[in-house]
């Protein structure tokens, strides 16, 4: 694996660590895909640092158990600003 990619791993766990970013977030803020993201977290740093690794899938795991409410809270702002 290449040195940056490595290092873009421990940089985006971090990330998602300290700020409890989304997927969405941390890809638009790397500059990244929401997959490369994913990658990144689950797969390869996985290998260089399972502790980090663990923490960061943690916070993952806890966006996707409530993303269904940040889904249903857009719509409602949505419809609320909506003309009628």
């Amino acid at each position: 694996m290449k040195d940056y990619i490595e290092e873009r791993a421990v940089e985006i766990a971090n990330y998602i660590i300290e700020t409890k970013a989304t997927v969405r977030q941390t890809a638009k803020k790397f500059g990244i895909s929401k997959s490369t993201v994913h990658k990144d977290v689950t797969e390869r740093l996985l290998l260089l640092n399972p502790g980090l690794a663990s923490q960061a899938r943690a916070v993952l795991d806890v966006n996707k158990q409530e993303r269904h409410i940040r889904g249903g809270l857009a719509t409602r702002e949505k419809y609320l600003h909506m003309e009628h």
